[in-house]
């Protein structure tokens, strides 16, 4: 986890990312900034020197979070099946709790805004999928997990649907509860994927 954050510099990210769900990437301005945190727009530059790096920040946290959660699912002793199922409940559980960080798995226009931001993305991306091929190619040479499907098509299978339940969750204006809508819909997808 990325320990070297100040306890203010953590309530920019949070703020940002409640802009960013709000008003989008145009909207996070440091005017906006300012008014949600309630201080000055010359204070902030104190503590980051652009929007570019508020936003790589934000997705670094929030990298370093999901690393250090998964990692510790990884390591443990469940069932492939088991674990997949471990990683959904504890990402719609944080995300119950902080939904301002739906954006960056959503990536609505921020894939688009700078190669920095871009590249920032793809790093959260490619180290989600890598522990996804951890678990799925376990499964796979145990016979939990169907091995007709190549590993990497499975990768996609479950990300995609996982991102599928974010969007539907935030277009429904959080108006249902992700954790058991979620999981039902991972339980489902790792029975598609079992070993009949």
């Amino acid at each position: 986890m990325n320990s070297d954050l100040s306890d203010r510099q953590l309530e920019i990210i949070e703020a940002s990312g409640r802009i960013l769900m709000e008003k989008g990437i145009k909207g996070l301005t440091t005017k906006n900034l300012a008014v949600e945190m309630n201080f000055s727009e010359s204070a902030l530059y104190r503590h980051f020197n652009s929007k570019e790096a508020i936003v790589t920040l934000l997705i670094r946290y929030l990298s370093d979070n999901i690393t250090s959660r998964f990692e510790t699912i990884v390591r443990g002793e469940m069932a492939p099946d088991a674990k997949l199922l471990a990683l959904f409940q504890s990402q719609f559980s944080f995300f119950k709790a902080n939904p301002h960080f739906i954006i960056i798995i959503l990536s609505d226009g921020l894939i688009d805004h700078t190669e920095n931001i871009k590249y920032e993305i793809q790093k959260l991306m490619q180290s989600n999928s890598n522990h996804f091929r951890h678990i799925i190619k376990a499964g796979q040479l145990q016979n939990c997990f169907n091995h007709e499907i190549e590993t990497e098509y499975l990768i996609h299978f479950v990300m995609g649907t996982f991102r599928l339940q974010m969007l539907k969750w935030k277009l429904a204006n959080f108006g249902f509860d992700i954790e058991s809508q979620g999981l039902k819909t991972m339980s489902n997808l790792l029975f598609l994927m079992k070993t009949k």
